[in-house]
């Protein structure tokens, strides 16, 4: 016999009859599924009542982190963007020489003047 206000032994206090249809588990949802350029697919769930305007077209593959289309035949391609500036890339942006000339002299010009000097003349 249990006296006082203990609970029943095995039981949570506070616990009623929430499960998982309560919490939204058996909502009615649409699955989509999305590829990216590798032929990955990714299924998101949505909920049936959202309009389709609202479900993106695009997101970000979680397997590869490239983006991935609801279009398998043509999904969305590879970026061709570089992470970093390649050596070449900083080569093909060379200035002439006579532009480099002209802005190592306006950089000695202002480096001397917040110093106090007067410029040079050559």
């Amino acid at each position: 016999m249990a006296s006082g206000n203990s609970a029943i032994r095995g039981s949570r206090v506070g616990a009623g009859p929430m499960g998982e249809q309560d919490r939204g588990f058996h909502a009615d949802r649409v699955a989509i599924s999305y590829w990216d350029a590798h032929g990955n697919e990714t299924v998101r769930y949505f909920s049936a009542t959202l309009p389709e305007e609202e479900i993106p077209e695009t997101i970000d593959s979680p397997s590869t982190g490239l983006p991935a289309g609801r279009d398998r035949e043509n999904p969305p391609s590879v970026s061709k963007l570089e992470p970093y500036k390649t050596h070449l890339a900083y080569v093909k942006e060379r200035r002439t020489d006579e532009e480099a000339a002209a802005l190592l002299d306006d950089a000695l010009t202002q480096l001397r003047t917040r110093r106090g000097q007067a410029p040079k003349k050559d």
